[in-house]
């Protein structure tokens, strides 16, 4: 017998149907006799739905209160698949991350997990009962629901693994596995077998919708394996997804294993810094402290004891840069502000690139025979991102994509 967490997204639980579809599928894998813990979403479009919903009744909700309304879209999904697992003769209990034992930080909606005593669940698994938990939420130590930010649900069911020693972590989501590339953006992507922590983990930060990133990175911080997998094929069938593991030393044959395109940038130029110490420290520590996720940053060379500093952000956050950078732009005796939106970020990952040469060359001859200019880059040792016009974006990945190769069958 083994012990089985498995995950699915909103897009699985989108409606009565999907519910009882991945509630039939739980009954499979309990009848034949494993111990079994879903982690479940709030149903696709709910989330958005009550985000919006607080906004027309306040334009800026308090955090705490958002994070008190999010978290009711997972648990209205818990009892609903708990009821159609009873409706199939399969004992079943929800709970909420709280009483799951999921236990936060302090920092609403953007909360990260600081331990899991699962005491609860244990005890519901031991009676033979299938576990269902509300992803996404936990609690802090004041007793305070707390959200863990977008995709959250996936760090809730890598977590729990974690914490209850499973065998198998399992998530099902509406793709069958990881592609070489988006392939509502590239037709000729691939599906990839197996991916190493590191590489999935960059093309989780780079755009890809798959996973979330700080999923990812507890799955490698506590050498948890899982597969992703999809919740639309035929129950009772074992089609394989993408295993993400451990890095081998096999996976260095491959040069490039896929290419991420996020959409959605925004990027910022505070020009006429002067090249001083302490400066860039002043204006990232208060984005910092204002919450704001920066990405790519360049700095340009020192021209008469003056310089640029470019990021990039996520647009959604462009209203929080704004508020904290403007008013800075004056103390730190810069000359001007400008954002610009309608940005996108390419990437290519590989851990093979670290023992390949010329992979940066294919790249930037690949983006310049599709006309695409190059406004930024950032690289990392297993990584080489660029940013470009958001309407490029498309035939940049797909020229890209061909250029490695990635859409060969190997």
């Amino acid at each position: 017998m083994s012990l089985i967490v498995q995950k699915y997204g909103g897009t699985s639980v989108g409606n009565a149907e999907r519910i009882k579809n991945v509630a039939a599928r739980v009954a499979r894998w309990h009848r034949d006799g494993h111990q079994i813990v879903v982690v479940v979403s709030a149903m696709s479009g709910v989330t958005d739905g009550l985000l919006k919903l607080a906004r027309e009744v306040a334009p800026e909700p308090a955090e705490r209160e958002i994070d008190m309304l999010l978290s009711t879209g997972e648990q209205t999904t818990i009892a609903l698949t708990a009821m159609a697992l009873h409706a199939a003769g399969v004992p079943a209990v929800s709970l909420t991350g709280a009483q799951a034992g999921i236990v936060t930080d302090g920092l609403h909606t953007k909360a990260k997990i600081a331990n899991i005593t699962p005491k609860k669940v244990r005890q519901h698994l031991d009676a033979g009962a299938v576990v269902i938990v509300a992803g996404f939420q936990g609690q802090n130590e004041e007793g305070s629901i707390t959200t863990l930010g977008r995709g959250g649900s996936d760090l809730t069911a890598i977590a729990l693994a974690a914490a209850l020693k499973a065998d198998l972590c399992q998530i099902y989501t509406d793709v069958d596995g990881v592609y070489t590339a988006d392939p509502r953006l590239v037709p000729n992507a691939r599906k990839i077998d197996v991916l190493s922590y590191d590489e999935m983990l960059e093309m989780a930060a780079l755009g890809s919708k798959v996973m979330q990133a700080r999923s990812v990175e507890f799955a490698k911080k506590f050498n948890v394996p899982f597969e992703v997998r999809s919740s639309f094929s035929e129950i009772g069938s074992n089609v394989p997804g993408t295993l993400i593991k451990e890095e081998m030393k096999s996976m260095e044959q491959v040069v490039v294993r896929g290419v991420s395109l996020e959409k959605n940038q925004a990027k910022v130029t505070v020009s006429g810094v002067p090249d001083q110490p302490g400066v860039a420290a002043k204006l990232f520590t208060a984005l910092a402290e204002g919450h704001v996720n920066i990405d790519v940053i360049v700095q340009n060379v020192s021209n008469q004891g003056a310089t640029d500093i470019t990021f990039t952000l996520h647009k959604d956050d462009l209203p929080k840069a704004r508020k904290v950078a403007e008013p800075l732009v004056a103390a730190l005796g810069a000359k001007n502000f400008t954002a610009q939106e309608g940005i996108s970020k390419l990437s290519i990952v590989g851990i093979g690139m670290r023992s390949h040469s010329g992979v940066a060359a294919s790249l930037f001859r690949a983006l310049s025979g599709a006309g695409v200019n190059v406004q930024m880059i950032s690289t990392s040792e297993i990584k080489i991102s660029v940013v470009i016009d958001e309407a490029g974006g498309p035939a940049a990945a797909q020229a890209v994509h061909d250029a490695f190769e990635l859409g060969a069958v190997k």
